[in-house]
């Protein structure tokens, strides 16, 4: 097993190879404007640190979000170009839960809340039982919103940071990293789980929209 794994969902921009068994190298930036810049000198760095050439690879991690649409989907369509150039498969895994098995890492066992940066004033969330077991579906809502319900609980990611009033508990990780995702990944494929596709997780519309009086012009 040779996994690459890339994340871009959150300002982290990163990249991580892992053999199955443990993480051979990594890189970790963060850089919200920066995505499509850093990913694939990132992925060069990788694998050229590891001494391994991209055909070598056996499978494609992403992250699939949730996170804003523009950086999101420069992992997304890296990870799947990847993929289909290699003939390897893509597994696709939700970036909360990624954190959540970092937050796994380093102690906190639950229960626990991860929290990103939604931008607008809004935080993409999920509540999860222990580092493996998220609580229902990610969404995405203002802070003082959801603060009865996760009152009381430790939180991880920029989002808890960013709002203490709600997370007065805010531990590390804050950001994510592809090397706890692949090695999410690796426990998975050996536990024969399942993968969401290579597909992002949104949850809300794009800001660009076609403006409501547009008018179609054609010629005459």
């Amino acid at each position: 097993m040779l996994l690459l794994a890339v994340d871009t969902a959150t300002p982290a921009v990163t990249v991580a190879l892992h053999d199955g068994e443990s993480v051979l190298a990594e890189s970790n930036q963060v850089d919200a404007r920066r995505h499509g810049e850093l990913l694939l000198p990132s992925v060069d760095a990788v694998l050229a640190e590891a001494g391994v050439k991209l055909d070598a690879l056996t499978g494609i991690v992403v992250g699939v979000g949730p996170g804003p649409y523009t950086g999101l989907r420069v992992g997304l369509v890296t990870a799947s170009t990847f993929a289909a150039v290699l003939g390897v498969p893509v597994h696709g895994l939700c970036t909360l839960d990624g954190l959540a098995y970092a937050a796994g890492a380093a102690g906190i066992e639950g229960p626990f809340t991860v929290a990103t940066d939604a931008r607008r004033k809004e935080v993409y969330w999920a509540r999860y039982e222990d580092p493996r077991t998220r609580v229902g579906e990610p969404a995405v809502d203002r802070p003082a919103d959801i603060a009865e319900r996760v009152a009381g609980l430790p939180a991880v990611g920029q989002g808890a940071r960013l709002y203490p009033e709600v997370f007065p508990d805010a531990r590390d990780p804050e950001h994510q990293t592809a090397a706890a995702l692949a090695a999410l990944a690796a426990e998975r494929l050996a536990a024969g789980a399942d993968f969401l596709p290579p597909t992002p997780l949104y949850l809300r519309r794009p800001d660009a929209q076609v403006p409501k009086n547009y008018k179609v012009v054609t010629p005459q």
